[in-house]
């Protein structure tokens, strides 16, 4: 897998470190001190130093970035996964990256940038994508609803993933709905739902049969 998609990873792994050099550029106007952390409202919640932000955040998503890489191409189901999907893994990490850091950058020169609803957005995004992933992903232990009686029986697979896609898709519009009017609970609610429906839903499968 990993000489099919060469020329991917490495612009993935690229991109994860663009920030770095928007942040070498910016060096002389960011302050020693930088607000890495934020909470639901946007208030800021924890700095880092200048060097963290620009060289070791994005390092640290590399690193991170590299890790699902490996994952993917050392899974022993390996071929189940898709070339589509596999382009998702290596797209998620490089987004955030980007996003992460033009964030931090617009803080840390104070321009006006509205963060409060950008994070819920984007993770609701990410769900629908999913969604529509999940039908057609098939077994292996590196993507999906991965818990014991899904990884041993296909069939169980293939209907969680089949009742999984709409409900990722739809909580990703709800996900969405509560980051944009700030329903913090809602928010919360909605992604243990997600989580919790599906394990559940597979686990009554397999006692069933």
């Amino acid at each position: 897998m990993i000489n099919k998609f060469k020329l991917k990873i490495i612009v993935s792994s690229v991109v994860v470190l663009l920030p770095m050099i928007v942040g070498f550029s910016l060096w002389d106007k960011l302050p020693d001190s930088i607000a890495t952390s934020f909470d639901w409202n946007g208030n800021i919640t924890g700095y880092s130093s200048k060097t963290f932000a620009v060289v070791g955040l994005p390092a640290v998503l590399l690193v991170v970035n590299l890790i699902c890489i490996a994952a993917s191409c050392c899974d022993p189901k390996a071929k189940n996964i898709s070339g589509k999907f596999f382009t998702l893994i290596l797209c998620i990490v490089p987004v955030c990256s980007i996003l992460c850091e033009t964030i931090i950058y617009c803080k840390a020169l104070d321009y006006n940038l509205n963060i409060v609803n950008i994070f819920p957005v984007f993770i609701g995004i990410l769900f629908i994508i999913l969604g529509c992933f999940l039908p057609k992903c098939k077994q292996n232990y590196t993507v999906g609803i991965k818990l014991p009686w899904t990884l041993h029986d296909e069939e169980n697979w293939h209907k969680t993933h089949k009742m999984a896609g709409p409900l990722w898709i739809g909580g990703g519009i709800l996900i969405i709905l509560a980051g944009l009017f700030q329903l913090e609970i809602v928010f919360a609610a909605v992604i243990i739902a997600l989580g919790i429906i599906p394990a559940v839903y597979s686990y009554l499968l397999y006692k069933n049969k």
